[in-house]
């Protein structure tokens, strides 16, 4: 019985792991465009084969992109309106946080998901 428990609690272990490693999920989205603005609003990822569908709405305004990416980064291209641009996140524990930038933009903004 000890031998069942020890091996269902590294089984809960690593499922932690790899829920954390994945980046599907709603986010809480703090940022700072690159004139120095703050903003906050909401992120969903979900996947989409072998990429990912990610949905922003900060403000009232919806950002819609494709990512690709593994357990350490994900990158994705965006666009809302006529205007597009790319970002890049990197694991932070169970968050995300990154940097962005429209399209022929020369600054970046950056900013952080925290999980729901």
């Amino acid at each position: 019985m000890r031998s069942f428990l020890v091996a269902l609690a590294m089984l809960f272990s690593f499922a932690t792991v790899a829920f954390a490693a994945d980046p599907v999920g709603t986010y809480e989205v703090e940022g700072k465009n690159p004139n120095g603005s703050k903003y906050e609003g909401s992120v969903t990822v979900t996947k989409t084969g072998d990429t990912y569908h990610v949905v922003w709405d900060v403000g009232g305004t919806k950002f819609v992109g494709t990512g690709i990416g593994n357990k350490d980064f994900i990158a994705i291209t965006y666009r809302t309106g006529d205007s597009t641009g790319l970002a890049l996140y990197g694991q932070d524990g169970d968050n995300w946080a990154g940097v962005w930038t429209y399209a022929e933009g020369t600054k970046m903004g950056a900013e952080a998901w925290k999980r729901q």
